[in-house]
């Protein structure tokens, strides 16, 4: 069996036993690619109730609950903490990059479906991990590249951090809302390029991988361009003089 098809299986075992069960069942955190299948067959398991969550409103790597409060009488929340990971000196720290904590913590045994996004802000990173490998962190994690770190959980309003990355807004002009055209203007990249990483199924629209360039986008859609980045729509603002239309978008 491929394993496409082996991960859609899992999803459906896990919606069947909560059905049956009467009880939540949990994901491990998914891949941009993963939850793609899930949204390929979410309508088939609409029955076991799944919502999706990654610690925060847009996050790239999440959790699928099945299961609905509702119906069972009671609420679990996700299994996920927010810890956060401190230089003990800021001033001595190196400057540290997404990859530097990826690889710190894969170094203490952390396998990837344990994690998930880790966001970098100043000398911070704030990492979503399932709970029941939060304390084994803090207790062995000491280190990031060549600077030392203290960790803690971070309290329920921090992952507002989260945010962070679409604090830097940028105004592109284009013909349409076309998915390809604004990935071109966003990234400074030829129509024939953004073209070749919809073939190589690099991009994705609100979660989802997305073959087709003439998706027109709206206000909120999030897209992600593997090997790029994100960004949101957050509003169109107007024509320009030469008749194109404002997109403005957080980056």
């Amino acid at each position: 069996m491929e394993e496409t098809e082996l991960i859609k299986k899992r999803f459906s075992e896990l919606a069947e036993r909560s059905y049956s069960k009467g009880q939540f069942t949990f994901t491990s955190f998914l891949t941009m690619q993963e939850l793609s299948l899930f949204y390929e067959i979410k309508k088939e398991l609409e029955y076991a109730k799944p919502t999706v969550y990654g610690g925060y409103e847009g996050a790239e790597r999440a959790v699928v609950r099945f299961g609905s409060p509702d119906e069972m009488g009671y609420d679990e929340e996700f299994p996920i903490d927010i810890l956060e990971i401190s230089p003990l000196s800021e001033k001595f720290a190196d400057d540290l990059t997404h990859r530097d904590f990826l690889g710190a913590l894969m170094s203490i045994g952390i396998e990837r479906d344990l994690l998930g996004d880790i966001i970098v802000t100043g000398k911070k990173a704030y990492v979503f991990t399932l709970s029941r490998i939060s304390e084994y962190i803090i207790d062995n994690l000491t280190s990031v590249k060549h600077t030392s770190v203290s960790l803690k959980k971070a309290e329920n309003n921090e992952p507002d951090v989260a945010y962070h990355g679409f604090e830097k807004e940028k105004t592109v002009q284009v013909s349409s809302e076309r998915c390809d055209a604004v990935i071109s203007k966003v990234f400074n990249l030829s129509r024939s390029m953004s073209a070749e990483y919809f073939r190589q199924k690099k991009v994705f629209v609100n979660g989802c991988i997305t073959e087709n360039t003439s998706i027109l986008l709206k206000e909120g859609d999030m897209v992600t361009v593997r090997g790029y980045g994100r960004f949101k729509l957050l509003r169109t603002n107007g024509m320009s003089r030469k008749g194109k239309l404002n997109i403005v978008v957080g980056i």
